[in-house]
């Protein structure tokens, strides 16, 4: 009903008029002395989520028909707002549910029903069989990466809300299965969270190179380099850390960092450099590497400490693998005429 339309009181029988009040034009009954309001009419939508698959409907109704949306519908008189977005929920998908959140409030004004407003819920699966409902006639789950455009607006919308939120949790989820070798290559990125950094890192091996260099020619540690060529050890503390880079990037296979670092064991032995010097060294290189990264700015969002725990367990992995193989060159006797 819109305003105008009204001719009668549903109070005292009367009629009404129209009348100004805020500014707005109303329906008003003079012998009452009330105006009569018209609101936006409520809808309810929920996203279930199940491994980052999104559950959608195929709509069998105007507006809209044929096209993907979330399962959604108007609140009916009588019922909480959660009871309606749960009840459509088992009307259009066969499914039971609870909520857990609230993802979005949006006004959309509909050229069907007028002005509206949807009420979106996170909703988690209880129970249930999915199948498509009396105004559906298909339900199914698309993956995140791969949601067809959404009927209505306002699912569009929360659908940006959700990702949004959910966003650094899934970064964090990505980036832990890939660095234990357990990734879904289709879906999950191939960025780590903590590339970022090992960019960052890359871009400044000089500096760190340096400060290295600075540490390492007065450590009792790594005596047996201070009478090394400086610009012999900065190219080789280079290399490592671009070999570090490259092999968090992928660019590297473990087949090459064992083969670099069997031959560095095996020059360091040569020039009479005790291996307790060259793992040492190693392990100023992480040290320095470690230190840095902690230098930009970390610890600031729950996501920055995810990072920097992920960030620190690659350069355990790392430099583990070469202080193993160093020494394996190191021990390795060469062969007759090599």
């Amino acid at each position: 009903m819109k305003q105008g339309s009204r001719r009668f009181c549903h109070f005292c029988g009367g009629p009404v008029s129209l009348k100004i009040e805020d500014g707005i034009q109303r329906d008003f009954c003079p012998v009452c002395n009330l105006f009569f309001y018209m609101n936006p009419l409520p809808v309810v939508s929920t996203i279930v989520a199940l491994d980052r698959r999104i559950l959608l409907v195929k709509r069998g109704n105007r507006p809209y028909k044929g096209q993907w949306c979330l399962p959604s519908g108007f609140a009916e008189t009588g019922e909480s707002i959660q009871d309606a977005a749960l009840r459509e929920l088992a009307e259009e998908a066969g499914i039971d549910g609870r909520i857990l959140s609230l993802v979005d409030v949006h006004s959309f004004k509909s050229r069907f029903y007028g002005d509206l407003i949807f009420i979106t819920f996170e909703v988690e699966q209880t129970g249930g069989h999915l199948q498509s409902g009396s105004d559906t006639v298909k339900a199914r789950y698309f993956h995140i990466n791969e949601i067809p455009r959404l009927a209505f607006p306002s699912n569009r919308r929360a659908m940006q809300y959700y990702v949004a939120g959910k966003s650094e949790y899934w970064a964090i989820i990505d980036s832990f299965s890939k660095s234990l070798g357990k990734d879904d290559s289709r879906h999950v990125e191939q960025n780590l969270l903590s590339d970022r950094l090992v960019d960052i890192i890359e871009k400044n091996a000089e500096n760190i190179a340096r400060i290295w260099i600075n540490d390492a020619l007065t450590n009792p540690s790594t005596a047996g380099f201070r009478h090394f060529d400086h610009s012999r050890l900065f190219g080789d503390v280079c290399r490592i850390l671009s070999d570090f880079g490259s092999w968090m990037g992928g660019i590297y296979k473990d087949s090459e960092i064992r083969d670099y670092y069997m031959a560095l064991g095996r020059e360091s032995r040569k020039d009479g450099i005790h291996l307790s010097n060259v793992l040492s060294t190693l392990s100023l290189i992480k040290k320095h590497l470690w230190e840095f990264a902690l230098s930009q700015g970390m610890w600031q969002k729950t996501i920055d400490i995810y990072m920097t725990l992920e960030l620190n367990r690659r350069i355990v992995i790392f430099f583990d693998k070469a202080v193993f193989y160093t020494t394996q060159g190191y021990e390795t006797k060469e062969k007759p005429g090599s």
